[in-house]
């Protein structure tokens, strides 16, 4: 990904992907997990916080993130943790992605187009 790039137009939907999964394994605060992410993804995906943090906000409205105030290095902070919805929703999404990943590796292992 070039540098200063965030968020390319064909990772659609993977920001909540992330979001559920990195919040699955730990609770987090917003700036937390996106350095999280990159690290996660050894810089190779690369969310701006401007991209993360309304994600938070809908998954928290939709009842699949627990938020809670905590002091982090002296600091008021909201941590974020997964609820059982968003545990469920998670695992939807992860098999979801990988079908999406079976068609695309089929598209681009193709000879030709099927059907010509």
């Amino acid at each position: 990904m070039p540098k200063g790039k965030t968020n390319p137009d064909f990772l659609n939907g993977v920001p909540e992907l992330l979001v559920l999964r990195i919040l699955s394994l730990k609770p987090m605060y917003g700036y937390q997990l996106v350095q999280a992410i990159k690290a996660t993804a050894e810089n190779k995906i690369n969310f701006g916080e401007g991209s993360i943090y309304p994600v938070l906000h809908r998954l928290e409205s939709e009842g699949c993130l627990a938020p809670r105030d905590d002091e982090v290095n002296g600091r008021s902070r909201v941590v974020y943790r997964t609820t059982g919805k968003g545990k469920k929703r998670l695992a939807a999404s992860i098999e979801e992605w990988r079908a999406v990943v079976d068609a695309i590796e089929t598209v681009l292992k193709a000879e030709k187009p099927a059907g010509c």
